[in-house]
């Protein structure tokens, strides 16, 4: 029997879209996508029929009109119908295009051929069903982030023998391996990347063979950081973590076992309104915020150890 999705559709203004993505996670959407109809946005999410009743789609109905309504924008609209799988693997991805983001990425489709004249670095991606396609502002914060950071390889990262040594980094929630993957391409020397969702797992493994990464260089496995302290000998020099606010606070007391002196960090995920409880929690275990970086009502932390 084929199975069903429920495809949502919401429309709203694109001050919103950033809130609407980020309810959608919430809620457990998968494979979400966005266009521009009009002087609005057009999200739409795909959800398996199991997830979710009328009553539950009816509740983030109003989720979504209350969250504009905590920002002063109209209510949007949300519609939904269910549709078979063979519909929902291929219905988001039409609106999904090339991406620059920074001054040195481009995220490429993994069904659309490579840009023939592009002096970018090139990630490949097919997502699937994780999080990760370079559209939400917390992905490109951390890219951007990535950029800033990896660029200070030849200061940072010397040897006694005047030699650089390219930083190893742990990716925590890693998703479509977007981040890693982008961390290797800026010439990082190795990413262990966790999640705790199976299907993230095996997307980062996908899409490190469609960007010809070594598998020595790119090591995915299904967990959080209590996983990572097996897999590593030794700590990492930066960590990456774009999840949300809530689980970051959890973790960061398990983080300091992985951790230098000099390891830096960069966390997002993490609405405007919630980043002082972020910042507090990582003062608290001798973390401290160098940055803040912020697009719309998301933030991006750059930290390191005190």
């Amino acid at each position: 029997m084929t199975n069903t999705w429920w495809e949502l559709k919401i429309l709203c203004e694109p001050d919103l879209e950033d809130s609407v993505f980020w309810r959608l996670d919430d809620f457990g959407c998968r494979g979400t996508a966005s266009e521009t109809k009009g002087n609005s946005s057009l999200v739409k999410a795909y959800l398996p029929r199991f997830q979710a009743q009328l009553l539950d789609l009816a509740a983030l109905s109003l989720w979504l009109r209350q969250d504009a309504l905590c920002v002063g924008l109209s209510s949007p609209t949300l519609d939904w119908q269910l549709i078979d799988e063979e519909d929902w693997a291929s219905s988001w991805k039409q609106y999904w295009q090339p991406l620059e983001i920074g001054d040195r990425f481009l995220v490429n489709p993994a069904w659309l051929p490579l840009p023939e004249a592009s002096t970018r670095l090139v990630i490949r991606l097919d997502p699937g069903v994780a999080f990760g396609t370079g559209n939400h502002a917390t992905t490109q914060l951390c890219l951007e982030s990535l950029e800033m950071r990896l660029s200070e390889i030849p200061q940072s990262f010397v040897n006694t023998n005047d030699q650089q040594e390219p930083p190893v980094i742990a990716d925590i929630g890693c998703g479509s391996g977007i981040l890693a993957i982008g961390a290797l391409l800026l010439g990082a020397k190795k990413v262990y990347a966790v999640d705790n969702d199976p299907l993230a797992v095996q997307s980062t493994i996908s899409n490190r063979t469609l960007n010809d990464i070594n598998s020595e260089r790119l090591l995915p496995a299904l967990g959080s950081v209590d996983v990572l302290t097996q897999l590593i000998s030794q700590p990492v020099d930066g960590i990456v973590c774009n999840i949300l606010a809530d689980v970051i606070i959890e973790l960061i007391p398990q983080m300091n076992a992985i951790a230098k002196p000099s390891t830096w960090a960069i966390f997002s995920g993490i609405l405007l309104e919630q980043s002082k409880a972020v910042a507090d929690a990582l003062e608290k275990h001798d973390w401290v915020v160098a940055t803040l970086w912020k697009r719309k009502e998301w933030c991006c932390l750059n930290v390191r150890r005190s």
